[in-house]
């Protein structure tokens, strides 16, 4: 990748020892002649990316989440340095952030371009979503009846607790605790996964990239909540509920090195490793 000489960067100060490691991080790039810029503000506002080569998230994936809608609008690759829990889109430790810091500067970094949602609920409701969208009833807890249609064709009616619709890139957060697939960043498709469905067969579906999917709520009385990356709500809805894969990507910045299933393993505390089969 060609050097980095704009770089911002996003600070959780939340997070414990975020705030240091920004100022650690900065310096280095100061003293590579980059001209930065700093903010601990999130969500960005539109623009704020706008001429920049790169942007340092520091702090957890809900902190990356948060700046995915600016960096997929202005394809600014994002170098996610983990402060938080799991770290599944921060995939840069501290001490790997520390160490290659210099060398990512210089372009030693490359680019995985992620999969976004484009969900819709009327001309003015509209977003985008790097992990998943949420349907389930606006107020409560109570069942909904959601009807699903794929390209025109019914898929089924779904009475349960609510819908996953998730990337490639979520289906490791909230799609998996609902008892969903892990699929692989690169695979291109979406998954639905059902929330306590009330007929056991119902299970995760997976749609090809190019799919129109529409969603309708078939509860008497009841509104839908319609959640994007867990962070942003669609008010006001107006039904049906439209999800596709959307034309742009999120640019995410990758060590050469990087695996997903070392990241799943280690994550997800799986059993196993690399054999040494000399």
């Amino acid at each position: 990748m060609k050097p980095i000489r704009r770089l911002a960067f996003v600070v959780n100060e939340e997070k414990e020892g975020a705030r240091s490691l920004a100022r650690e991080l900065a310096a280095i790039a100061r003293a590579a002649g980059v001209k930065l810029k700093r903010t601990a503000r999130f969500p960005l506002p539109a623009g704020f990316l706008r001429g920049f080569d790169a942007c340092c998230v520091i702090g957890g994936d809900g902190t990356l989440l948060s700046v995915a809608h600016e960096s997929a609008r202005e394809q600014v690759p994002i170098i996610g340095v983990n402060r938080g829990s799991l770290g599944f889109l921060t995939t840069f430790s501290e001490g790997e952030a520390r160490a290659d810091f210099a060398a990512l500067l210089r372009g030693a970094f490359r680019i995985d371009d992620r999969v976004m949602l484009d969900c819709s609920t009327g001309p003015r409701a509209h977003d985008l979503a790097l992990n998943d969208v949420l349907l389930k009833d606006e107020v409560s807890s109570r069942l909904v009846r959601l009807e699903v249609f794929a390209d025109g064709e019914l898929v089924t009616n779904y009475t349960c607790d609510g819908l996953i619709f998730s990337t490639p890139t979520g289906s490791t957060a909230y799609n998996l605790s609902a008892g969903g697939p892990i699929v692989h960043p690169s695979a291109g498709v979406i998954a639905m996964t059902p929330i306590c469905p009330h007929t056991l067969s119902n299970r995760s579906i997976i749609f090809r990239e190019n799919v129109k999917l529409r969603v309708f709520n078939r509860s008497a009385g009841s509104r839908l909540l319609v959640a994007v990356d867990g962070q942003r709500h669609l008010m006001g809805t107006r039904l049906p509920v439209e999800i596709s894969i959307a034309r742009r990507r999120l640019p995410l910045a990758q060590r050469f090195d990087y695996s997903h299933f070392s990241v799943v393993r280690t994550k997800l505390n799986w059993s196993g490793g690399v054999i040494d089969r000399k």
